[in-house]
């Protein structure tokens, strides 16, 4: 239980530290809403959606205000549609897309994620006609979110997916070249994608839940910086880690919280809490100046890796004890658009694309929300891919890439998304040609670690 002192100190977070529930976001099946006809098929989900989430803003809202608590985010994530579109005849993905937008939009949440596909171990009824339909797709709808799963620790890395999305990520990049290349900023190649994710643009609604639930992610990374410059002066690294953990736990309860009361006014299940630390481009709400904070002079210099494993574990235990429902990605996200250190380290030169990428082996998610030149070849992305995909399979760990290609500018500029999308420095990539390699295709076959049963 939290002492009275424990309760005033989170009251302070989320006065003065950014504290927040980043989204509280209703996973849908649509599974029941499968028909032969797609025009139908579209009719069902439309009407799926706008009865099972017709309360999620009013109630979210409700909560908000009756605890003071804010949350940011109210979002949708729905079943992969490839697999809708599996039972369909001659279905037009676009048209699917258009449906979720309009539903979202019907009942006022921020976005839908959940035009996805499942392809870690090869293409299906759906699969490769969604894919190729992703770049349209973005680019006529307004919040719509995409991703696809191209490997996992048990079935390897699809490489043909992985040639086919360099050339979905630089194709959605041009067609929407006119608003500052948006298209690929709603899109995310994982491997080991979770399926209770609430985060977006990654979130989508696996098969494996139940119809309807309600999943919470938190964040809070300006609260554990502010633990650490009030108390960690002349402290043992381990202290640091002990003292991000209680941070943590307490950030976790706000979310148990919520998870327990949106489960209850809307009479669906609580699925998990997700403790991730999720930054935003507001001055001091960053994960970066965490690091920075532990003694790093800038992130991205040597030693920020072990620094981001030491905060990654201990937002994990902290959360892990204050929650019996932790779940989705869970640690330290580190898009560097989305994060106001993160965007000062890669401008002044400290943070670069191959610190980023090892920094990825030890925190919740990947190479996210970085700015690459408008002349990067399709082969050099997906080469970025599937690096990534193999951290991802070997560590037994989600990986992701959400790569934006900005279309006319070139490195020493910069793209600004708006809102919690923000500003990305254009980083410098190596374009030597991975094309001979990602060119093959076929399938990387599972490591070892595979082999657990």
């Amino acid at each position: 239980m939290l002492n009275t002192t424990d309760i005033l100190e989170t009251i302070r977070m989320i006065s003065d530290e950014n504290l927040d529930v980043r989204t509280v976001t209703m996973g849908i099946s649509l599974l029941d809403c499968v028909d032969e006809d797609p025009h139908r098929c579209c009719e069902k989900i439309y009407q799926k959606i706008t009865t099972k989430a017709a309360r999620l803003v009013s109630e979210a809202e409700a909560v908000s205000a009756a605890y003071g608590i804010p949350i940011v985010n109210k979002r949708i994530s729905v079943t992969p549609i490839a697999m809708v579109l599996a039972g369909c005849k001659n279905p037009d993905p676009v048209e699917f897309a258009k449906t979720l937008d309009k539903a979202a939009k019907a009942v006022g949440v921020n976005f839908v994620g959940g035009f996805s596909a499942l392809v870690q171990k090869g293409f299906s009824a759906g699969d490769r006609l969604l894919i190729e339909s992703i770049p349209e797709a973005l680019a006529q709808t307004d919040i719509v979110c995409s991703s696809v799963n191209v490997g996992s620790t048990k079935a390897g890395i699809n490489m043909d997916a992985v040639a086919l999305m360099g050339k979905v990520v630089r194709r959605a990049a041009e067609i929407t070249a006119d608003r500052n290349c948006i298209g690929p900023a709603k899109l995310v190649v994982f491997c080991n994608a979770p399926e209770d994710n609430p985060f977006m643009a990654g979130a989508f609604h696996g098969p494996g839940e139940p119809d309807c639930e309600i999943h919470v992610g938190v964040s809070g990374p300006g609260a554990v910086r502010a633990a650490l410059a009030k108390n960690s002066q002349g402290m043992r690294i381990d202290q640091v880690a002990e003292l991000v953990k209680r941070t943590a736990f307490k950030i976790t309860r706000m979310g148990q919280l919520v998870g327990q009361l949106m489960s209850e006014r809307l009479g669906v299940p609580f699925g998990i809490v997700d403790l991730s630390l999720a930054p935003t481009p507001a001055i001091g709400d960053s994960v970066a100046n965490v690091l920075e904070e532990m003694g790093l002079e800038r992130c991205g210099c040597c030693g920020t890796t072990a620094a981001l494993a030491l905060l990654n574990d201990a937002v994990k235990k902290g959360g892990v004890m204050a929650s019996n429902t932790v779940g989705g990605l869970s640690g330290a996200f580190i898009p560097v658009s989305e994060d106001a250190g993160m965007i000062a380290a890669a401008e002044c030169g400290a943070l670069r694309i191959e610190k980023l990428e090892a920094m990825t082996a030890v925190c919740s998610v990947g190479i996210d929300m970085v700015v690459v030149p408008g002349d990067t070849p399709a082969d050099v992305i997906s080469g970025l891919i599937a690096d990534e995909a193999a951290i991802g399979m070997v560590n037994s760990k989600t990986t992701a890439v959400r790569v934006i290609p900005a279309i006319g500018h070139s490195r020493g500029e910069r793209l600004d998304f708006g809102g919690l999308l923000g500003y990305g420095p254009i980083m410098e990539i190596s374009t030597y040609s991975p094309a001979g390699f990602i060119g093959r295709g076929g399938r990387i076959p599972s490591p070892m670690q595979a082999l657990k049963n």
